[in-house]
């Protein structure tokens, strides 16, 4: 399936030779005040019959149009009111509307149709006529053929009419999914992700998966890593992620990070001078002539690392001196043994392969595979915070270095968990290498998609560099402040249906839409739909799920390499 371009997408006039029924547009009010961004209008006393019923309903969130003299003034209904109840049933009430106006159709110059602008250059005066948008005009506002767009579901106004999101200002400028436990983030984000790929078989995107949902979300187009064929060398992280990754959280860890500086700047300084890696030759310095550095990104080994803290074991004569050294050693050693950090220390030989490890995840080339699916679930939580930020700050780095010439997406499943708000509890290296990207990404044409359901949890400096939002159902009410706090184009009113909305319907407002609107996302299928590990109790529990013998062997393969890799999430 290819997405439709403005030659092959359906015209409303085609519509209609094809048989879709469509609504002759319906005065139903007048406009009675207008002030800034906003206007009121009084429901005609036509559109009730004799019984006084109405026979034309408008909801909060419908589109309606004002006919001014030079164009037509689009807005969205904020809020409707009866302040004098009729006590006859038979008897019409008085009826108000609230209209938030957005836009304005306007007719080209060159061509004669309307076309829908932001803006309004020509406000509606009192009288004027308001009509509820039928589907030519929701069409023009919602899928304007010629911005460059990706239907992903259908408009709860009108579900005739695609929702379509402007893919450039949507990849662009960020853009965030948030919404609770069980509403279809994961679904909505692998639709949005599809539709792009659908057109765009040379892009590149990062998915961090942190509970391994996304293995079969994109079949063939997706290369697989995890543990298992994740190669991360120790020598690729910064100081800062060495520290964290190295040294004890106690009293005792400043002493160890100076002792791990030094042994660090050491060990590169003999890897280099030993000639046997690939390093350009402007970087084989001699030991003496500086040049290396804790930070420059040249591999060195652990090995080495280990020897120059028995030199200085040997050299010093107080035990209590020893001790963080003593520590220092034993935290390496224990690493070093431990499968589970097999793809950062368990490597034999130590070898330039920066170009090898660039290229698998962020696809250079993409090989017919334009997606990068990172299953963190299997990664220990002691360093997982330390993966994030190596792959986030090299994709920066990356970004940089290309001079904008390899646009990225990096999507963060559950971006709460490691850029928090507040006090950074958290491993702090991860939430500025995604404040950096939120801050400055764009120039360099890397761009986040985040996924949380917990937007009041995530750092505030993230979430407002997100110019679309797809805010989807949200209970709690601090959620839903921060993400009125963080709305505009005429929104805010439309947030309050947040904890009404169904499985798979959002609400999306910002730069990636032509207009706020309400949504509801197209149905994946089963066979690309996120994997849920999450256990059918009902179905589960009604037979024998685990034996013994089962159990052991989960026991033994926990014990090995930590928790177990489903064959979905295995790299291929």
């Amino acid at each position: 399936m290819t997405i439709p371009t403005a030659a092959s997408r359906p015209s409303v006039p085609e519509q209609e030779r094809r048989g879709v029924p469509i609504a002759e547009p319906k005065r139903i009010a007048h406009i009675v005040s207008v002030s800034g961004s906003q206007a009121v209008a009084v429901l005609d006393r036509a559109i009730f019959d004799e019984m006084g019923r109405r026979d034309s309903r408008v909801q909060i969130g419908s589109l309606l149009k004002i006919s001014t003299p030079t164009s037509s003034v689009v807005g969205l209904v904020s809020a409707i009111s009866s302040p004098t109840p009729s006590i006859d049933a038979g008897s019409p009430e008085l009826g108000l509307i609230e209209i938030n106006l957005a836009g304005e159709l306007v007719a080209d110059p060159a061509t004669g149709r309307l076309s829908f602008r932001r803006g309004v250059a020509s406000l509606p005066s009192l009288g004027d006529a308001v009509l509820i948008a039928d589907r030519h005009d929701l069409t023009r506002v919602y899928a304007q053929p010629a911005v460059p767009s990706i239907k992903v579901g259908t408009l709860y106004q009108d579900p005739a009419v695609p929702a379509r999101l402007l893919i450039d200002e949507l990849l662009a400028k960020h853009f965030i999914v948030v919404g609770t436990t069980g509403c279809g983030k994961s679904s909505a984000l692998t639709c949005i992700l599809r539709r792009v790929l659908e057109d765009h078989q040379y892009a590149h995107i990062v998915v961090l998966d942190v509970h391994n949902e996304y293995p079969s979300a994109f079949g063939d187009q997706a290369e697989l890593i995890d543990p298992g064929n994740l190669h991360l060398p120790i020598w690729l992280l910064n100081f800062q992620e060495l520290t964290e990754a190295l040294t004890s959280a106690d009293s005792h860890r400043d002493a160890e990070a100076e002792i791990l500086r030094d042994a660090v700047v050491v060990a590169k300084r003999r890897f280099v001078d030993a000639g046997t890696t690939r390093t350009p030759t402007m970087m084989r310095r001699p030991l003496d002539g500086g040049g290396i550095t804790v930070e420059t990104p040249t591999p060195f080994r652990l090995s080495d690392v280990v020897a120059y803290i028995d030199e200085q074991l040997g050299k010093l004569d107080r035990v209590q001196a020893t001790v963080p050294y003593r520590r220092l050693k034993n935290r390496i050693e224990t690493l070093v043994g431990d499968q589970r950090y097999s793809f950062m220390f368990g490597s034999l030989t130590v070898q330039d392969t920066m170009t090898e490890t660039l290229g698998q995840l962020f696809r250079v080339p993409s090989d017919g595979r334009p997606v990068t699916v990172i299953n963190l679930s299997t990664v220990p939580s002691e360093i997982l915070d330390v993966v994030i930020s190596v792959i986030s700050r090299l994709a920066f780095d990356l970004a940089v270095w290309s001079k904008g010439g390899l646009p990225m997406l990096l999507v963060c499943e559950e971006a709460h968990r490691y850029a928090p708000a507040g006090p950074a509890d958290k491993f702090a290296p991860t939430r500025q290498a995604l404040s950096r990207i939120a801050k400055e990404g764009r120039k360099y044409g890397l761009s986040l998609a985040l996924v949380t359901q917990r937007p009041s949890d995530l750092d505030p400096t993230v979430l407002s560099q997100c110019s679309t939002a797809v805010a989807m159902r949200l209970s709690t009410e601090r959620d839903q402040t921060v993400m009125r706090a963080n709305t505009h184009d005429g929104a805010l009113d439309l947030l309050d249906f947040l904890p009404l909305l169904g499985d798979r319907e959002a609400i999306v407002f910002g730069q990636g839409v032509a207009m706020p609107m309400r949504i509801r996302f197209d149905d994946l299928g089963k066979e690309h739909a996120p994997h849920n590990l999450q256990a059918g109790f009902s179905h589960h529990w009604k037979s024998p799920n685990m034996d013994r013998q089962q159990l052991e062997t989960i026991i033994a393969r926990w014990r090995v390499a930590g928790r177990e890799r489903t064959d979905s999430g295995s790299g291929r």
